[in-house]
């Protein structure tokens, strides 16, 4: 082997890439501001669970554990009456909420047996962990005043129940991001393929009109992006069985919309790329941080604030919440909430196919 003529290959490899100014942008970009986003995410000091503590015991025990709640640092615990805390864990701005009864010290003082009503919104299991872990340590300081009680806990979930596992957290998000990524690369890699081979240029000198194979494209492209969302959908539910309690009709709408959403934004994009390698590189640009900021890892509203204004303007974070409000809540068109996630996705999709319409026309002429 020649020294001289493998060192030749490498300086021309690497004098491409100089010139490539995008693809070094992504190489040596791209990955400090996912890094940056992900040690923004967990290091930032985002909002911890929100906690009820409904306290019906005038005992001093009663007392201790309200306090200790209320100190923690890992939740942001407050004194609220039962009404006012089954209101909020309704509506979502609790994760749960513990209940004293009212005979709490004396049965911890006569029976040296205590039992603690925990009540847990349920969606997220991350945040229900985070509140049976602060319930933990108020019965660690109780131990050290009432020694000898056992101390147990009753605990009732709104949504989901003890059964729901990270599989049926994640999967109702998962089913959504599977559909959005992959169809989002395909329609990109494909598109570009299409006019980088002069398909679209003849096309435009055919008698066909404009609008007549812009709809084209996008018809063709989505009705390959609904075959995929149905595949992974009855996949999901009927082999992996991923917790439902929703309408499956509702699941498909939301998901076929994050397909058309995919399928257009693939489009557009394409439009800003000259070959199948720069299609690729907006993955990590597109895909990744839609990944981090949309919930489907970590909830919203543990993010720090300026990045939760960030994932509202993101449409994978409000499908992530509409899949997981039908799937994990049983939501269905009534619901002002999933009203409003579908108002959104629909909107973005309305919004990048025009986009990509426009884009179309003014490359090709």
């Amino acid at each position: 082997m020649s020294r001289r003529r493998i060192l030749a290959i490498t300086r021309r490899l690497l004098q491409q890439f100089r010139h490539d100014r995008r693809t070094l942008a992504l190489l040596f970009g791209a990955p400090l501001i996912i890094l940056a986003l992900l040690g923004y995410i967990l290091r930032g000091g985002g909002d911890v669970p929100a906690m009820g503590v409904v306290n019906l015991d005038e005992g001093p025990l009663g007392a201790l554990v309200a306090s200790t709640l209320e100190s923690s640092r890992t939740v942001a615990a407050s004194r609220m009456s039962r009404q006012e805390a089954d209101a909020k864990l309704h509506a979502g701005d609790l994760a749960g909420y513990v209940l004293l009864p009212a005979d709490f010290t004396n049965r911890a003082q006569q029976q040296h047996a205590v039992v603690l009503g925990v009540e847990l919104e349920g969606t997220e299991p991350a945040l229900s962990g985070t509140i049976m872990q602060a319930v933990g340590q108020a019965f660690t300081a109780l131990a050290s005043q009432a020694g000898g009680v056992r101390f147990a806990t009753q605990v009732s979930y709104l949504h989901g129940g003890a059964n729901f596992d990270t599989l049926d957290y994640f999967g109702a998000a998962f089913i959504g991001l599977v559909v959005f990524f992959l169809v989002f690369v395909v329609t990109t890699v494909a598109f570009l393929r299409e006019r980088s081979q002069g398909t679209l240029e003849r096309l435009m000198a055919s008698p066909l009109r404009r609008p007549e194979i812009v709809l084209g494209y996008m018809l063709g492209f989505t009705v390959l992006a609904l075959v995929q969302a149905i595949e992974v959908l009855a996949f999901s539910l009927l082999l992996l069985h991923v917790h439902n309690s929703g309408n499956v009709g509702l699941i498909f709408l939301l998901e076929a919309l994050m397909a058309i959403v995919a399928v257009n934004l693939g489009i557009f994009l394409s439009m800003f790329a000259r070959t199948e390698f720069q299609a690729v590189q907006f993955i990590p640009l597109v895909i990744v941080p839609q990944m981090l900021l949309s919930g489907i890892i970590f909830p919203v509203t543990t993010e720090p604030g300026p990045l939760q204004v960030l994932s509202r303007l993101l449409p994978l974070t409000y499908a992530v919440t509409g899949m997981r409000d039908i799937m994990i809540k049983g939501a269905d068109l009534s619901w002002s909430s999933l009203q409003l996630d579908l108002a959104v996705v629909l909107g973005f999709a309305i919004l990048v196919i025009i986009a990509g319409a426009t884009t179309l026309r003014r490359r090709i002429a």
